[in-house]
């Protein structure tokens, strides 16, 4: 599969559940001459109160484990450019430092959103939208969702493991596109 027919595929994938990409934004500062040549952050509507912001050709169609990665926030967020440089400087840690993949976490090295005490991410299902969302099938890739948490949330689950600050999550039923919410440990 060539380069643009497996961009096209994410786009496609991503866009059959949740809208067009509303943009397709390359961040320009940094190393990003290191990331795949094709790789971009899209926004999209995935509800009336929620956009996704997600990675796109992330992964190659050489991988041997393909993986994307979305952040949801609020449309009100959408202007926040900290989201694109955090997708990117996730992507870049991807492809040149260690292999993500599901339960991992990242440290963002600030907040996610201006003033959010949520510094780092773990890397979950895609609860909100199932298996549709999570495999595409041709070409296979993996896509999951990258949860913004606080420093107190991931050593938790260092201690306890993921499924355990899943658990907190539900019980505590955190709004995961508050920025400013509380650690619910």
């Amino acid at each position: 599969m060539n380069a643009a027919s497996y961009s096209t595929s994410i786009v496609d994938h991503y866009s059959s559940l949740w809208s067009e990409p509303l943009q397709t934004i390359r961040f320009d500062r940094g190393p990003v001459h290191q990331l795949p040549e094709d790789f971009r952050v899209l926004v999209f509507r995935r509800s009336a109160d929620t956009v996704a912001y997600a990675t796109s050709c992330m992964s190659q169609p050489t991988d041997t484990e393909p993986l994307e990665l979305h952040v949801l926030c609020h449309p009100g967020d959408m202007a926040n450019a900290n989201l694109v440089e955090l997708l990117t400087v996730v992507a870049h840690h991807h492809r040149t430092g260690a292999t993500l993949g599901l339960g991992h976490s990242v440290n963002f090295g600030k907040p996610w959103i201006s003033d959010s005490a949520c510094t780092y991410g773990v890397i979950s299902l895609p609860y909100l939208d199932g298996p549709a969302l999570e495999w595409m099938v041709k070409p296979r890739v993996r896509f999951l969702w990258l949860i913004p948490t606080t420093p107190a949330e991931i050593k938790f689950k260092k201690e306890f493991g993921t499924d355990a600050l899943e658990e907190r999550f539900e019980a505590a039923q955190f709004n995961y596109l508050d920025p400013l919410r509380p650690s619910v440990v």
